[in-house]
């Protein structure tokens, strides 16, 4: 089952956009220099080049001559942003690095040192512990000393701009947490940065509650708790009632793996049903990922709809509700190959448990179940030996 929560939590991704970092303008302004002091000097040449490819070599040379100047953090911060901009993503984490070693840290600063982690591809400690030392810095720009010749219009303004940014900056945060968690691979440490991320962003955790309780939900199942995840998937969905990952996972886990509240299954899969053929593509996501997700949802309340009604079936034999339902999910399911075994293994069941059994059919949705690397596999292997053991 593990490849399947993988999935689901890689697919989660897809839903969200790529924003640049709503960082403000990076100028080193609030360090002083002497004029014609070789930071003077640096700078002076730094802002007249407009190409970053031209400011690195200033600002490298600047490092080797100068270790042991204080203005010497500030250098490597912007060396970090003109790297990330070149998109050397690399050199700039190296050069952020020292900054965080001097701990001579600022909100653009740590904006573009995630940056760099998500282009490089690296979900680390150290991209989650930035985003949450942001949170204080974040805090403070929110706090704003009235000058005495300002009026009140000009007062307000600033306010209403230091909030405003402030907001981007808290929405660039949250974004790169939810980028970096589906990377963190031990569902106990998922749930341990849940937890400083609630901490640290306490009115974002209870505005993106949805999407927390969903992210909970998902560590637990991962964790192999499911009654938890259960809990934090309806925590989710009484979040949002739209959410489809969280009504699928909820239903799925009902029906399948708790075999409990097979109603509240139904209901939660016929909803995801319902909505997503009115899912909108957010910005930023391709067209074909984001299909790609929308059939795995579908397939996935599908797989729960036709396991539900194939339990009703009793005596009645009448399974063609079930294999309708669990012929599309194994259509819709090719991303997803443990969900795909399973859907193949109870199509291959409803066909045998028809009155006669349709021992070909079944066959068939058996091979293809046989065939899927899943935990079905095994269940398959040996309802193909028992079906052709009859069939003779």
């Amino acid at each position: 089952m593990q490849s399947f929560y993988q999935a689901v939590m890689l697919a989660g991704v897809l839903t969200l956009s790529w924003p640049l970092a709503a960082q403000q303008d990076h100028n080193c302004s609030n360090y002083r220099v002497i004029v014609g002091s070789p930071e003077d000097q640096l700078m002076l040449a730094v802002n007249a080049a407009n190409d970053p490819s031209a400011k690195v070599p200033l600002l490298e040379k600047f490092a080797q001559e100068h270790s042991d100047s204080t203005y010497l953090p500030c250098a490597e911060q912007l060396l970090t942003k003109n790297y990330v901009t070149l998109k050397q993503y690399d050199q700039a984490i190296a050069a952020g690095q020292k900054v965080i070693a001097a701990n001579d840290l600022n909100v653009p600063f740590l904006e573009n040192m995630l940056q760099a982690y998500m282009g490089s591809g690296k979900a680390v400690d150290e991209a989650f512990d930035m985003i949450f030392k942001a949170a204080p810095l974040i805090q403070a720009e929110t706090v704003v000393a009235r000058d005495t010749s300002e009026s009140d219009a000009q007062y307000e303004a600033a306010k209403k701009s230091s909030l405003q940014q402030a907001g981007d900056d808290t929405t660039y945060m949250v974004y790169a947490f939810f980028r970096f968690l589906p990377g963190v691979t031990d569902p106990n440490q998922q749930i341990k940065l849940l937890d400083q991320f609630t901490q640290a962003y306490p009115q974002t955790a209870n505005e993106q509650a949805g999407r927390l309780n969903y992210q909970y939900a998902l560590a637990y199942a991962q964790a192999n708790q499911p009654e938890k995840a259960d809990e934090y998937a309806e925590k989710a969905i009484a979040a949002d009632p739209g959410n489809i990952e969280a009504l699928d996972l909820v239903s799925y886990d009902y029906a399948l793996r708790r075999r409990t509240r097979q109603d509240k299954a139904e209901e939660y899969a016929q909803k995801v049903l319902t909505l997503v053929p009115t899912a909108k593509k957010p910005e930023g996501v391709s067209e074909e990922p984001f299909k790609t997700q929308l059939d795995t949802q579908e397939g996935m309340a599908r797989l729960t709809i036709g396991f539900l009604e194939l339990q009703k079936t009793g005596a009645s034999h009448q399974t063609a509700t079930a294999i309708k339902e669990l012929q599309q999910a194994a259509g819709l399911l090719k991303a997803n190959p443990e969900l795909q075994g399973e859907a193949y293994y109870f199509l291959g069941d409803a066909y045998e448990q028809l009155h006669p059994p349709d021992h070909p059919r079944a066959l068939a949705a058996l091979e293809h179940a046989v065939s899927i690397q899943s935990s079905m596999q095994s269940q398959a292997r040996q309802l193909v030996v028992r079906i052709k053991r009859v069939a003779r």
